[in-house]
């Protein structure tokens, strides 16, 4: 690709990660090489472990569980910068046409990741590479240098009503 771009996923409502992990597949099944750093996440839920069997996806997981809930501790602070450091070397080592930073969003607002160097990184990304974020809570400074942005909003979800994700459609 000449031109890679940068995409954000947000918002309240599901199907962001979803919606990456679909670019992810398309864009092997056309023979692109595609990199996943999953931030906050540690499982390999049905969609991660499909995505490991294909050819051309890598998939790396920086969290210590699936979701963090409350005050982050040094270890899921540390765990997250090796994977900024991981998704950095990826980018600028031009492998991979796309890299996807799941939950990148959650951890920045978290203070897992520092916004300004993600900024920073989109700005001097190589022309070549497409890059994803994802997660709810984007720092408009993150949406001021994206290309595309797309704010998923929930209008009715079962969780509201006490029900709890279900294998094989959320997780």
């Amino acid at each position: 690709m000449k031109t890679g771009y940068v995409h954000v996923y947000t918002g309240n409502g599901k199907g962001k990660t979803t919606a990456s992990l679909g670019l992810a597949l398309r864009a092997a099944g056309s023979g692109l090489k595609v990199a996943i750093h999953q931030f906050a996440k540690n499982a390999d839920c049905g969609a991660i472990k499909m995505l490991r069997k294909i050819g051309g996806i890598r998939i790396s997981q920086c969290g210590n569980g699936p979701f963090i809930i409350g005050k982050p501790h040094g270890g899921d602070i540390a765990c997250a910068e090796r994977g900024f450091e991981a998704a950095k070397k990826d980018i600028y080592s031009k492998k991979y046409d796309i890299v996807i930073l799941d939950e990148i969003n959650i951890a920045m607002k978290l203070g897992l990741v520092d916004t300004n160097e993600v900024r920073r990184l989109i700005v001097d990304k190589p022309g070549g590479v497409e890059l994803v974020l994802t997660g709810r809570h984007c720092p408009v400074a993150i949406k001021n240098v994206a290309d595309l942005i797309t704010d998923m909003r929930e209008v009715r979800h079962p969780y509201r009503r006490g029900i709890g994700a279900r294998k094989g459609i959320e997780v």
